[in-house]
This record gives structure tokens, sequence and C-alpha cells, in this order.
């Protein structure tokens, strides 16, 4: 969900109302207010663009904080994570899209390129990082298991198999696997640190790999050739 959320907040960067000043713009056309300000109404876009809209549907900063602080407190939180959406001191939205010690940087619709504009009317998707003493809540419309995206858990598979790619291995196995290696039909992998052969014995099989170990039994059996 977050990643989703983001990606069509990003897909947005650099877009402006039309004619300029106008507040008119394809999310205010959406969300049935074109002409008013927007930056809750592109908030709104993005999250229902990414097939999770938000619970209460509003085109008020002020209505959705308090909508959570009503119907989903643990959902107000203090410490930003990417897809929170930020709620300024100064009557302005935005989606976070990552967070440093005392900033944080959102993607907003209906605000500046700089400091040189409007910080909440100025009629652009821009990216803005902004001091964290100018937001007075975040709210977190996701489950904390919605975080995790295909490339999070790639990254956590990847590293679970590097702890199972080792020579841990129970006593009870030891005579199986030393006929095992003696016959050829386990072969060791790169090298440890130490140099011996790794033959990762915890690592789970694939059925490619199945095949090769049956093959190399049917040889030494004189069942294959």
């Amino acid at each position: 969900m977050v990643r989703a959320v983001l990606e069509a907040a990003r897909g947005e960067l650099g877009n402006t109302e039309r004619p300029a000043g106008s507040n008119r713009t394809k999310y205010g056309e959406w969300y049935g207010l074109d002409g008013q300000p927007w930056c809750m109404m592109f908030v709104q876009w993005c999250f229902a663009q990414a097939g999770t809209p938000l619970p209460c549907k509003t085109a008020s900063c002020s209505a959705l904080l308090s909508w959570y602080r009503k119907n989903q407190p643990e959902r107000v939180v203090t410490d930003p994570k990417p897809g929170d959406v930020a709620i300024y001191n100064f009557g302005h939205t935005g989606i976070v899209e990552s967070s440093a010690a005392s900033a944080v940087t959102a993607l907003e619709g209906n605000t500046s390129s700089g400091d040189a504009g409007s910080q909440s009317d100025g009629g652009g998707v821009f990216r803005r990082t902004r001091r964290k003493t100018q937001v007075t809540a975040y709210i977190r419309p996701f489950d904390e298991d919605d975080e995790m995206d295909q490339e999070t858990f790639k990254s956590m598979w990847l590293e679970l198999r590097k702890e199972l790619q080792n020579n841990d291995s129970s006593e009870y196995s030891e005579a199986a696997r030393a006929w095992a290696v003696q016959a050829g039909i386990i072969q060791g992998s790169d090298p440890l640190p130490d140099g011996s052969p790794n033959y990762m014995w915890e690592d789970l099989l694939t059925r490619e790999q199945m095949a090769v170990l049956l093959y190399r039994f049917a040889k030494l059996a004189g069942l294959a050739t």
C-alpha cells in the first residue's frame, strides 16, 4: 500500500493548476470541489489511486485529523514513516516520503516549489522538506504489516537465506552427511571464510537441486549413466 501511494504521488510531481491561480486541477475535479484549495484533495486522490481510499473523505486538513483522533486515535502518531499523512500547523498537508532527525520530506499538492511562494496555496505538486516543528501530527492510515512490499520481502528473504547457508547441522545426521559427501552426492558451494567447503546443510532444496541429487545417487547405484 505505501509503495502504491508514493508512486501515485510521485507521478504527479510538477503538475500545476490550469489556469494558474485558479485552484482548478484534476484532483479537485475528481473530488467534486474544483476551484477550491486542494492540498487535502490531492492526498485523498493519491490514496484512492492506490486502491486504499482514506476512511474519512474530506477536503479539510483539520477535519481529517479530528476524525482520526476520534475514531482511530492509535493512527495519529509522532514518528513519521513513508506513507503517513503529515498535517502541518499552517493549514496544509502532504504525504511523507522520508524522514530525518529534524525534518520531514513530503509529496504535497497546492504548494510552491520553493519558500518564495505560498506554502499552502502555491498551485502545484512538489516535493518539499520542512522542519518537524511545522507538523501538528502524522496520520498513519495503514497497518504496520501493510508496509511489506515485494522489494522488502525479497530483501528479508535473502537475509534469511544467508543465515541458512552455512554448515550448521544436527548430530543425528552426522553419519548420513559424511556418506553423502564421500559419495559425491552432496558437493560444497563457495568456501567458508576459513576455506572449508560450505555444504549449506540447513538451506532449502529446489526441485532442480533435488533432481541433481537423485541423478547422482542413481549413477552411484548403477541406475543411470
